[in-house]
């Protein structure tokens, strides 16, 4: 099963004229590359930050923390790009999300450290269509809108379901659109892990959508 290749990210090429220019000092390709990257990280706010939380805190300040901790880092960032770009700031985005939830979650009983501040969009989100369609059996799927809401509705609550490594590497492939060697480097991982944590997932997600015990596919996944 494939992911859609409408990735939340800016052009590669483009990004890449930005930064070679940016290392030069070019202070206007600087504003332009993080510019440029703002709608994005606003979307995976949007996308990643539990929904409560999101309720009380104005993602556009999370955001602005994220560029503003992006620019300062910058420089550091293009002597010795260790990661592609984007998932550099990714990264800086991801800690931040990860910071605004422990915080204004404190009254959490779970462990903190242990917590994933993932949210899964709600069903008038298309990326929730779309893998429902992958998942499902489209022979089964009626265009009905009703009938769509109540698969987005069951694809949901699946994902919610699943361990948080299941959890993540879905929502990194069918929400954010990352290649698989993009979750990879993100995870620190070699491709074919990657290939296989992913594949892993997909299964544990479809037996939930087809009812199966939750003992056959909350199985953590082998390091």
């Amino acid at each position: 099963m494939s992911a859609s290749s409408k990735s939340i990210w800016p052009s590669g090429d483009q990004t890449s004229v930005l930064l070679v220019a940016a290392k030069r000092g070019d202070e206007q390709a600087v504003n332009r590359l993080l510019e440029k990257h703002r709608a994005p990280i606003r979307r995976l706010v949007e996308l990643r930050l539990d929904r409560k939380v999101q309720r009380r805190v104005d993602v556009s300040d999370v955001v602005q923390d994220v560029m503003v901790e992006a620019s300062g880092r910058l420089e550091k960032y293009l002597e010795d790009p260790a990661m592609a770009f984007h998932l550099w700031l990714r990264q800086i985005a991801w800690d931040r999300i990860i910071d605004t939830y422990r915080r204004h979650r404190v009254s959490a009983k779970r462990n903190m450290d242990r917590e994933q501040p993932m949210s899964v969009p709600s069903n008038n989100d298309q990326s929730t269509m779309e893998l429902a369609v992958q998942l499902c059996d489209p022979a089964l799927t009626p265009a009905a809108a009703a009938t769509q809401r109540e698969l987005a509705r069951n694809v949901e609550a699946a994902i919610e379901r699943l361990n948080d490594q299941d959890r993540e590497v879905i929502l990194m492939r069918h929400y954010e659109h990352l290649s698989n060697l993009e979750i990879a480097e993100a995870l620190s991982l070699n491709a074919p892990a990657a290939s296989m944590r992913y594949l892993r997932a997909v299964r544990r997600l479809r037996a939930l959508l087809e009812g199966a015990d939750d003992s056959s596919v909350n199985v953590d996944d082998a390091k």
